[in-house]
């Protein structure tokens, strides 16, 4: 497939990362050579320098015969304008717009951003991905990273493994056999900073970063048997009331179970504006470093913080303040996947990566056709990838213990209707099933030849 990539920044990277080394034909535009020159030395690409909006340099970038355009620049009117151009000029069929402003995604303008306005297919908003990630975050304080699958039946958890970890030392193929009734897999280990897909024989130790499959309604028996405690959110204070944290509590305020929720915002217009759209959160107008001013906010008493503010330094301070005061959870947006290393140090309990959740919303579009979501893991290291088995598809009519799979790619759960199964080897994959399967990011193709959908499936 034939993509264009416009932005060549983080996002724009990592999506021509995994689209070139699943030998499709990308072609980078952005106006800064020197992004062009890094995209074009380290990956499999092609690379256009220029203003991406202009129909002449989306000519160049081989625009007249491209099968997809992404447009993930730093600004949204260039965005929506070059979606607009590759539709006019270029007939180019399938277009995804990163935007970030929400005065463009309000609802009494819907039809700006579809075909009878702009003529954009996805619309990409990082702060409505960002906050859905904070709300899983707070959802499953126990873990470092949460994802919904299955239309909401699985859960992929992110689990940090303590000393006093029950389950320490003993092989996967016995802890299945321990607690053969819980409907959880361990999918993936991160150990000494290196991601794999586990054997059977293989133990946990203190320390490990596990990620684990699990029936949502097997979520916290699986947290307490990795040794985590379970506690509602009553109270949370958010640092940061721009479009992250206001999205976040409105979401707070709109659920049923009722969550006490406080903003500390440091620009008065922006508090302001918050405190006008909010009914029932309290919000502060102040520095979210200030001591005092978090102690008037209860975080000494408040079940999680969340740090969301436009900067990373701030964020991981607030978290860290926070925590010395006694909150139990913290969560902190981090732009800087470098400083994702010091979150341990530091006992951060969770952290937010803005690029990593546009990234993989972008790849759950592009994998259209029958894959239903896809989950960027780490670094683009992994993925999560839930799909619906086609009868074509090697998969169908196999048991489980009789197909090949890569080394690096494991089974989450096997969804049949409505119903999420454990994969046991004498599970059989039938077509219409939806399969989660867990890939290191080598063994991706080889999942999608196996899935029968290639990235062009549309």
């Amino acid at each position: 497939m034939k993509v264009i990539i416009c932005g060549a920044g983080q996002v724009g990277w990592q999506i021509a990362r995994h689209l070139s080394g699943e030998k499709n034909d990308v072609t980078l535009v952005d106006v800064n050579a020197d992004l062009v020159r890094r995209a074009t030395d380290t990956l499999d690409v092609q690379g256009v320098v220029g203003f991406a909006s202009h129909p002449d340099v989306l000519a160049k970038a081989g625009a007249r015969d491209a099968d997809m355009l992404i447009a993930a620049t730093h600004s949204d009117e260039v965005n929506m304008v070059t979606c607009q151009v590759a539709h006019s000029v270029f007939n180019i069929t399938r277009k995804i717009a990163r935007i970030r402003a929400q005065n463009y995604l309000d609802p009494l303008y819907g039809n700006l951003t579809n075909e009878v306005g702009l003529a954009i297919d996805v619309v990409i908003s990082p702060e409505r991905e960002v906050a859905e990630a904070a709300l899983q975050r707070l959802a499953a304080p126990a873990t470092f990273d949460t994802e919904s699958f299955m239309n909401g039946r699985a859960q992929l958890l992110g689990i940090q493994l303590d000393e006093d970890c029950p389950v320490l030392n003993t092989p996967l193929r016995q802890l299945n056999e321990l607690f053969s009734t819980l409907r959880a897999i361990v999918v993936g280990v991160r150990r000494e900073d290196r991601l794999f897909a586990p054997d059977p024989a293989d133990q946990l130790y203190a320390d490990d970063q596990v990620y684990v499959f699990t029936h949502f309604e097997d979520v916290n028996r699986t947290l307490e048997i990795f040794g985590k405690k379970t506690k509602k959110q009553e109270r949370v204070v958010i640092v940061g009331g721009g479009n992250v944290g206001l999205a976040v509590a409105r979401a707070l305020e709109a659920r049923t179970d009722r969550i006490r929720a406080k903003i500390i915002e440091k620009n008065r217009a922006t508090a302001e504006h918050a405190a006008d759209a909010l009914e029932r959160t309290i919000v502060l107008n102040g520095d979210g470093m200030d001591s005092d001013l978090l102690m008037e906010a209860s975080v000494d008493r408040a079940d999680a913080i969340l740090a969301v503010t436009d900067d990373d330094k701030t964020n991981l301070l607030v978290a860290v303040r926070a925590k010395q005061a006694g909150c139990p959870m913290t969560v902190a947006l981090v732009n800087d996947p470098t400083l994702a290393p010091l979150m341990a140090p530091l006992d951060i309990d969770a952290y937010i990566n803005p690029r990593a959740t546009t990234v993989s919303s972008i790849l759950r579009h592009i994998r259209h056709g029958r894959v239903r979501a896809v989950y960027s893991i780490g670094d683009a290291e992994a993925e999560m990838i839930e799909a619906q088995v086609l009868s074509t598809s090697p998969l169908a009519g196999r048991l489980v213990r009789d197909i090949e799979f890569p080394e690096g790619v494991l089974v989450g759960a096997v969804m049949k209707g409505e119903k999420v199964m454990k994969p046991t080897g004498d599970l059989r994959i039938e077509p219409g099933d939806a399969i989660a399967l867990f890939a290191m990011a080598k063994d991706v193709p080889e999942v999608e030849r196996l899935l029968q959908v290639s990235i062009d499936f549309f």
